[in-house]
């Protein structure tokens, strides 16, 4: 049996490919980012891009009736990461701000659509943001449709994507089906956790070049997570490399790994203000937070910051996954993302419960 699952606020769709490589059928992904769009549609099977403005929940039905157009009128898993900045200060009125109609559009999907299960992912400090009246309303909610739901912040690395990350996710599930369980830690050993190295050093240097569209693997893997990532690709794409001026070369260099701007010579250091500049990983642990290519991280040997290939190895998207737009528009797409990883260990875990249930 296929479980079918829908997207909301999808971007590139790392959550989604998490849920996918688990066995899910994914059969819609709903943003309104245009590059996005086309990269979620070229990389999940036969799954429909479908852009839609979620700030007016009237468009929720459209999601029904797209599905319906399916023949699909029992859907099983509704994922998504709805931005929630928008919660106000101002006493108690935390559903004044304009902002909050895109976490309302995942509560009126569920609300129409009745999802066995909800996967609802956001920063970790959601958690305590304005005093928890964030976290308790999305607890609230979901539990008022019907669902029983559980929230947990989950560590990247701890589920093997070589990469600095916590996020918190809130699983809700339809009341009478099984208990929900987070799921176990597949590394629990830091000195375990998959490194830099790990992760991209069979990929070409790319020295003061930019390199071609499409590449050839300079060797064969070196490690067992590149042997995973490697699995079903043949080449290399968006692995474009960026030449600094030598001023930027000059600064990097004097950075040993893990360190940043600190680790300058005092001459250099007042040039740098921002806490995370001349930031360079170390080879032998995982990456920093993967950005939206701010450029302020750099490789952990070479003088330039990672190509989006690097950056998205980092986050565990398999290299046949390829992003689409401009160069500016595939770093923003991986670093908004869900690692694929993590999103398919929390798949599994949904799917042992579907599977109970039925």
């Amino acid at each position: 049996m296929s479980y079918k699952v829908v997207d909301l606020f999808c971007g590139a769709g790392g959550l989604s490919r998490g849920f996918m490589d688990a066995g899910f059928d994914i059969v819609l992904g709903v943003d309104f980012n245009d590059k996005a769009l086309e990269t979620f549609e070229a990389n999940h099977g036969g799954a429909e891009a479908f852009k839609l403005d979620l700030f007016d929940l009237d468009n929720i039905s459209k999601i029904r009736d797209k599905l319906a157009s399916k023949k699909i009128d029992d859907l099983d898993v509704l994922i998504g990461g709805p931005p929630c900045q928008g919660f106000s200060l101002a006493g108690n009125r935390v559903e004044s701000d304009e902002r909050n109609k895109l976490y309302t559009a995942m509560v009126e999907t569920a609300k129409q659509l009745k999802p066995k299960v909800i996967l609802l992912e956001n920063v970790p400090g959601l958690i305590k943001l304005y005093d928890g009246k964030v976290a308790n309303k999305i607890v609230d909610d979901f539990s008022s449709l019907g669902y029983s739901v559980k929230k947990k912040v989950l560590y990247a690395p701890n589920y093997g994507v070589p990469q600095i990350r916590k996020r918190v996710f809130f699983v809700a599930v339809k009341n009478g089906l099984p208990e929900f369980e987070f799921p176990q830690p597949l590394i629990d050993d830091e000195s375990k956790f998959i490194s830099c190295e790990d992760a991209i050093s069979d990929l070409p240097p790319l020295i003061d070049i930019k390199g071609d569209i499409i590449q050839d693997y300079p060797t064969k893997p070196l490690s067992d997570y590149q042997k995973k990532m490697r699995k079903k690709s043949k080449e290399i794409h968006n692995h474009i490399g960026t030449i600094h001026t030598e001023k930027t070369k000059k600064m990097i260099s004097m950075v040993p790994e893990g360190k940043n701007y600190k680790a300058l010579p005092e001459k250099y250091r007042a040039e740098y203000t921002y806490h995370e500049s001349l930031t360079r990983y170390h080879s032998k642990r995982p990456s920093r937070t993967i950005d939206t290519g701010h450029r302020t991280h750099f490789h952990y040997k070479l003088n330039r910051i990672p190509t989006v290939r690097e950056s998205a190895r980092l986050q565990s998207f398999p290299d046949d996954f390829i992003f689409l737009g401009n160069k500016a528009d595939q770093y923003k797409q991986v670093g908004n993302a869900v690692p694929p990883l993590l999103g398919k260990a929390l798949a599994e875990s949904i799917l042992s419960l579907l599977k109970k249930g039925t």
